[in-house]
Formats: C-alpha cells, structure tokens, sequence
C-alpha cells in the first residue's frame, strides 16, 4: 500500500508532539515550565557630593557633609536613606551615619580625629533605589592648624630718597602692626663680592623698617643662585651670604634663594646651602640652634619635589600672573604640602591690575586646599614686576589684616 504525501504529515506531527510531551514542552498557558516573564523595569538613581567645596580639613574639625541624590531623573522622595561611611573608620566621625533625604538631600555632619598632618582617609556615601545603587567619594587631606596671613615683600626697589617704595613699605607696617612683613632686600642684584660696598641708603632702610613698634618683622637678604653664565657654585652663594652680613651686621634675619631648582638633581646643592645659614646665629655669627637659626625662603616659583620642603622654611611655590593663579592647585602631584604649616608655602603674583584682583589671589593663596601662608600681590606687570610697591599697598595689608581677623574686606 502506498504511503500519501499527507499521511506523512500527519505521522510527523505525531511524532513531533509526543517528542515534545516528553520533555514537557507544551503551548499549554498552564504549563509551569514555561520561560518566566522578565523582571520589572528598576528605578536609575544617582548620587553626587554637594558638599564641601573644601578637601583639606583640620585636626578635630568638623563639617557639614551633603549628598544629591537623584530618582528616575527627579528629586529623590524624601526618606530616601543614604549610607555615609569612612576609610579608614577610625580617621572621623559622622553624624548621623544614614540620614533619609530632604529635597533629594542627605546631611551630615564630619568630625576629623587627631589625625597628623598629610593623613588622607575616604568618605562615602550610598543610596539605592529598588535593586539600583549608587554612589560617590571623596578624598580628604589633612593639614597643621592655620596660621596668620603674612606678607612677603620683594622689596628689589630703591631705598633713595623719602619718597622711595621702602618709605612706603614702613608707613605701611606703622598703619598694620598686627599683620607680619618679611621684607626681600636685594643687594647688587643678589651677588656680592669682597669688593662690594654697602648701600647706606639701604642699610637706613632696613633700620626704619625693623624699628616699627609693635611688630615682628623681618628683612631678608636676595641671594641669585644662578646667573647668566648657569648655575653660581656653592662657594659663591656662601660668600654672598658671608659678604651680606658684613656689610648689612645684624640687621638680616635670613636670606631668599632665588631660581631654585625643582627636580631632585640640584637637591644637594640647596641642600649644602641650607645647612651654611641654618649654622649662623642670629646676628648672623656661627652656631645658632632654633629657633634663633636665620630663616630660609627658596623661590622654585612652582611646586618642586616634596624634598625641597627640608632645605627651606618657606617655598614659594608660585611666582607668575595673577589670572593663572586662579588655576593653580596642589592636588593631585602635589599634597605633600599638606605636612607643613601654611607659612612654609608663599606666593608673588604679579599683573593683579586692580585692588579687585589682588583680594582674589590673596582669598584663593588662603583656602585650606593651597594651604599658602606668605602672600603678595602686585597691579606691575611682567618685566617691572618688583619694581615698586603696588598701588593698592595699603588695601593687600588691609585685606590680609581682615583676613586674618575674620572680619569684612576692606573696600576697593
């Protein structure tokens, strides 16, 4: 009997279908076997820091602390926890450690233990909504407790005359006793033989200046470290320093090392530099110990290697332009400055056109992030930068005095 081209379907079919009741398969809407449906859509969330503007803190000081938190592109529901957390635990404290939001935000507070200066520790934060997480942290960097504002004076003007920028620079001092000047005299450009002479009118200066009442203020001597022809060796900056306090006897309280290096390659030569003057008394004699040591200002004019910071009491760490300055920030190549008080950092800005300019270098020189402790700023321009005292000499002294004090700004 022949088979038909239908009945070879139909066996098929058969086949087919008991093939399929074997292993369970079925069209059956009751089978429960059956592939389950794909899980509900899940809710995006987004976190982010709102606060603080500020990453570098204090031992034992305390901040408020806030995270944005964001649902399904919206304000996150009010209530919404989110997790605060420290590493390591022991670095701060927070409370409270899971508030719920309000108005899409979480608050805190952070308290910082008795950590020593450069720690860093991470703070936290989480929020989830339905089995979406998200989350956000920061770095902190803890700093010495601040000290008082100073101004750094590069005072390479002349000292002829009464109307000369020195006498400027001491009616200054008069008007703001509070506030501590260190003065930069520059002999000879900063290179002095045993032929050199004293300038008298500079030695006068110098006098007037330290004999203000009520302040604390020193002048420093200008020492250049290279020259036209490169590097000045180790011998000629030793007898510049020598020839300085035999021409200017007890009256310099330090000396500024001008072009310092920053790559470790010259380390050993400021080095050697350092260990002569921290070897002259006060007076300028051998054989000081601090903190009767003279001090040392080095001038980099940007960060060097964290080395440099113990071959000098104070490292200018910027010499440039005013609006530069504005971008200028230590972290993250450079946060070893965070291990010394803010008076090892100074800075000399120079085109800060108006009086406007110059408080904006000074406020950003005193955020706890630059940690920049010794200050100035000047209208002059590239080329005659220290010519002269700016013309706002008296609002920087002003404004570094309110500063200090916490007090409004004076006007501009």
């Amino acid at each position: 009997m022949r088979t038909t081209t239908s009945n070879l379907h139909l066996a098929s079919l058969m086949a087919l279908t008991a093939a399929l009741a074997g292993c369970g398969g079925t069209t059956s809407d009751n089978n429960t076997s059956a592939p389950p449906p794909p899980p509900p859509a899940t809710a995006p969330i987004a976190l982010h820091f709102v606060q603080p503007t500020e990453n570098v803190l204090e031992p034992g000081a305390s901040e408020p602390l806030a995270a944005n938190v964001v649902v399904n592109g919206s304000t996150a529901p009010n209530g919404t926890v989110t997790t605060f957390s420290v590493s390591p635990s022991g670095a701060a404290a927070l409370s409270p450690v899971a508030p719920t939001t309000v108005a899409g935000v979480a608050s805190t507070t952070l308290t910082v233990s008795s950590l020593p200066p450069s720690a860093t520790f991470q703070v936290g934060a989480t929020a989830t909504s339905t089995s979406n997480t998200a989350g956000d942290s920061l770095t902190y960097y803890v700093r010495p407790a601040h000290q008082a504002l100073q101004v750094l004076v590069p005072a390479y003007f002349s000292a002829t005359g009464t109307s000369s920028p020195w006498a400027t620079l001491t009616s200054g001092a008069a008007s703001y006793p509070d506030v501590k000047i260190t003065a930069v005299a520059s002999a000879s450009d900063g290179v002095l033989t045993a032929t050199s002479k004293a300038d008298d009118d500079l030695l006068k200066a110098i006098k007037d200046f330290k004999a203000v009442a009520g302040t604390t203020n020193k002048v420093i001597g200008y020492v250049a470290t290279s020259g036209s022809g490169g590097s000045r060796s180790v011998a000629d900056v030793k007898a510049t320093i020598d020839n300085y306090i035999r021409l200017y006897p007890d009256q310099l309280d330090g000396f500024f090392l001008d072009g310092m290096a920053t790559d470790s390659a010259r380390l050993a030569y400021f080095q050697d530099i350092y260990n002569y003057i921290k070897a002259l008394a006060s007076g300028m004699s051998k054989g000081a110990t601090p903190p009767n040591a003279p001090t040392v200002i080095g001038n980099p004019g940007t960060y060097p290697v964290a080395a440099y910071a113990g071959v000098a009491d104070t490292l200018v760490t910027y010499a440039g332009n005013a609006a530069a300055y504005q971008a200028i920030d230590p972290q993250p190549a450079s946060t070893w400055v965070y291990a010394k008080d803010n008076t090892a950092q100074g800075m000399l800005v120079h085109t800060a056109s108006t009086c406007t300019d110059m408080q904006a270098a000074v406020k950003h020189a005193n955020r706890p992030r630059l940690n920049t402790g010794l200050v100035y700023a000047t209208n002059l321009a590239v080329g005659a930068s220290w010519s002269s005292l700016p013309t706002y000499w008296q609002q920087l002294l002003g404004t570094v005095d309110a500063l200090n004090k916490q007090r409004p700004l004076p006007l501009c």
